[in-house]
C-alpha cells in the first residue's frame, strides 16, 4: 500500500472527533485489562475458586488477545475498518455483560475468552484509523493522544476496580462496559469511515491453517501452565498430552508460515536483527509487568488485609511515573542512543522490583506506592525507545505484520508471567512451609514460649484442651502466612534478576537511521 492515497483522502469529520469515537472503545479495552486484578481475591471467594484458578480470568483474556491481533489487520482490509471495528465493540460489550452474570468459574472465564477476542483488534484498528484520518503534519499529535489514553487508562483501572468492587460487587467492573460500548457503537458508526483504499481493495483468503495451529499453541500452551500447578505438571497425563499438543502446533505453525505465500503471520521479519531482539525483551517485559501486576493485589489483600478501593490506589501510581518519563523520553530520545535508554530503563525496573522484596507483614502503604512509581517511570524508558528500534530497521510495509507480531508477543508474555509467578508463588509457599514447620519442636524454646502465650489466652475463653487446638490453629496461621511471604520476596527477587538479564542483550541493537516519513507506532 503506498502512502500517496491517504494523503489525498480526508475524512468528511473533524479528525479529532474521530479520534473521541476510537480512542472511546481502545480506552475500555485497556481498562479492562487492568480493572480485575484488584477484584481477582473476591472473584476467588464469590465463586468458590483458589487464587491461582482466578488467576485464569486474566491470562484467558490475554491469551485470546494475543491470537486475534496478528489477523486484526487482514480482518479490517476484508470486513472493512468501520465495520470490524464496531463487531469488536459489540462482542467487547456483550462478553463484557456475560462476564458480570457468569455464575461460575468457568462461564467467567468462557466470556473472557470472548472479551479478550473482541478486545484484541480494538488497538491496532484504532491506531490505524488515526494515522488515516490525520494529515501527516498531525499523525505524531495524534498517536501523542493514543499513547496518552493508553497509559491513563491502567491508572485509573486498580482504582476504578477496587472502588467499584467495595462499594458494589464485582461484576459491575463489567457491566460498567455496557453504556461505555453502547456510546461507542453509535460515535463509531456515525464518525468514522472507510478510505477509498480500504473499500476497494481485496485483501485476498486468510491463512486459516495458520490462524488454527496458532490458536491451538498458544491455548494449549496457557491450559499447560494455568492447570500445571493443580496437576502436578508432568504427573498428570492430561498435562503431557497438552505439553506434546502445544509443541507439535507450534513446531508446525512455523513450518507453515515460513512456507507459506501469504502467511497471517509473516515470521521471516525475525530475521531483522533488531526486531527479533526487541521482541524478546518485549516477552521478558511482559511477564516482569502483567507479573508483579498479579501479585501486588494479591499480595495485599490476602496477607494485609486491604480492602480492594486500597489496593487499586497502592497500585495505580505506577502509571503516574509512566506519564512523567515518557514527557521525558519524548525529549530524550532523539538526542541519546535508544539502548542507553532501554539500558537505564532495565536498571531502574530491576531496581524498583528488587524494592518489592522487602516487604514483610508490618510495612506501610507507601513502601507499595514509591516501588510502583519508580517501577512505572523505567516502564516509559523501555516502551518508546524498545519499540523504535524494533520496529525502526524494517520497511513500512512490513511494520502491520510486525506490529501484530510484537504485541502477541507482548500478550504471550504476560500470560506466560501470569501463570508462572502464580505457580511459583505457591510453589514457594509450600517449601518455606517445609523449612519453617521444623522450628516447630518442644525443643525451640520460643516456639513454646509462644504456644504458653496463645494457650493461656484461649482458655480464658474455654477449656484448656479447646484451648491448645486454638493456640496450635493460631500458630500454624502464622507459619502459612511467613512461608507465603517469603514465597513473594522469592518471586520478585527472580523477577528482579530476570530484567538484569535483558541489559547484554540491548547492546545487540543496531543504530537506527531515520525514514523519511512518518512511522505508525504501535
Amino acid at each position: 500500500m503506498s502512502a500517496r492515497p491517504p494523503q489525498q483522502w480526508t475524512p468528511s469529520f473533524n479528525p479529532w472527533i474521530i479520534a473521541a469515537s476510537v480512542m472511546l472503545a481502545t480506552f475500555m479495552e485497556v481498562l479492562d485489562t487492568s480493572v480485575a486484578n484488584v477484584a481477582l481475591p473476591h472473584i476467588a471467594g464469590n465463586l468458590s475458586a483458589t487464587p491461582e484458578e482466578a488467576t485464569w480470568v486474566l491470562t484467558s483474556y490475554l491469551v485470546s488477545n494475543a491470537i486475534i491481533l496478528p489477523a486484526a489487520n487482514w480482518l479490517g482490509r476484508f470486513f472493512g475498518r468501520k465495520r470490524f471495528l464496531i463487531v469488536c465493540i459489540v462482542i467487547f460489550t456483550v462478553s463484557s455483560a456475560l462476564c458480570g452474570a457468569a455464575g461460575s468459574l468457568g462461564l467467567l472465564i468462557v466470556a473472557r475468552i470472548a472479551q479478550g477476542a473482541g478486545g484484541g483488534a480494538l488497538q491496532p484498528i484504532a491506531q490505524a484509523v488515526l494515522m488515516e484520518s490525520f494529515p501527516a503534519e498531525k499523525r505524531g499529535s495524534a498517536m501523542a493522544v493514543f499513547g496518552l489514553g493508553v497509559v491513563v487508562a491502567p491508572i485509573i483501572g486498580p482504582t476504578l476496580g477496587g472502588w467499584i468492587t467495595d462499594n458494589y460487587s464485582w461484576r459491575w467492573i463489567f457491566y460498567i462496559n455496557i453504556p461505555i460500548g453502547i456510546l461507542a457503537v453509535l460515535m463509531a458508526r456515525t464518525f468514522v469511515e472507510d478510505p477509498p483504499y480500504i473499500r476497494d481493495q481485496r485483501p485476498g483468503r486468510i491463512d486459516y491453517i495458520g490462524f488454527g495451529l496458532m490458536a491451538v499453541a498458544l491455548g494449549a500452551m496457557q491450559l499447560v501452565l494455568d492447570k500445571g500447578q493443580e496437576e502436578e505438571w508432568f504427573a498428570s497425563s492430561f498435562i503431557t498430552w497438552f505439553v506434546i499438543t502445544a509443541t507439535i502446533a507450534a513446531i508446525v505453525f512455523v513450518i507453515w508460515e515460513l512456507r507459506s505465500s501469504d502467511p497471517i503471520v509473516d515470521l521471516r521479519v525475525l530475521t531483522n536483527r533488531n526486531f527479533a531482539v526487541g521482541t524478546s525483551l518485549m516477552i521478558v517485559l511482559g511477564i516482569v509487568l502483567y507479573g508483579t501486576i498479579a501479585l501486588l493485589p494479591l499480595f495485599l489483600q490476602t496477607l494485609m488485609g486491604y480492602p480492594a478501593l486500597e489496593s487499586g490506589l497502592a497500585v495505580s501510581p505506577r502509571g503516574f511515573g509512566a506519564v512523567a518519563s515518557m514527557l521525558i523520553v519524548g525529549r530524550l530520545i532523539n538526542r541519546i542512543r535508544g539502548r542507553y535508554l532501554v539500558l537505564f530503563g532495565f536498571s531502574v525496573l530491576s531496581y524498583a522490583i528488587y524494592m518489592f522484596s522487602k516487604i514483610n507483614l508490618e510495612i506501610s502503604v507507601s513502601s507499595i506506592v514509591w516501588p510502583n512509581i519508580i517501577s512505572g517511570f523505567a516502564m516509559g524508558f523501555i516502551f518508546v525507545p524498545l519499540t523504535t528500534m524494533a520496529l525502526g530497521t524494517l520497511a513500512n510495509e512490513q511494520m502491520g505484520n510486525a506490529s501484530g507480531v510484537f504485541n502477541l508477543m507482548r500478550n504471550t508474555g504476560g500470560s506466560v508471567g501470569i501463570a508462572i509467578v502464580t505457580t511459583f508463588l505457591a510453589r514457594g509457599a509450600q517449601i518455606h512451609q517445609a523449612a519453617l514447620v521444623s522450628h516447630l519442636t518442644p525443643y525451640d524454646p520460643a516456639f513454646q514460649e509462644r504456644m504458653k502465650q496463645l494457650a493461656s489466652g484461649f482458655a480464658m475463653r474455654g477449656g484448656s484442651v479447646v484451648a491448645q487446638q486454638q493456640a496450635n490453629a493460631g500458630v500454624y496461621g502464622i507459619l502459612v502466612r511467613q512461608a507465603t511471604v517469603l514465597s513473594y520476596i522469592d518471586v520478585f527477587r527472580l523477577l528482579s534478576f530476570l530484567c538484569l538479564l535483558c541489559i547484554p542483550a540491548v547492546f545487540l541493537f543496531e543504530r537506527v537511521k531515520k525514514k523519511a516519513g512518518p512511522v505508525a507506532m504501535h
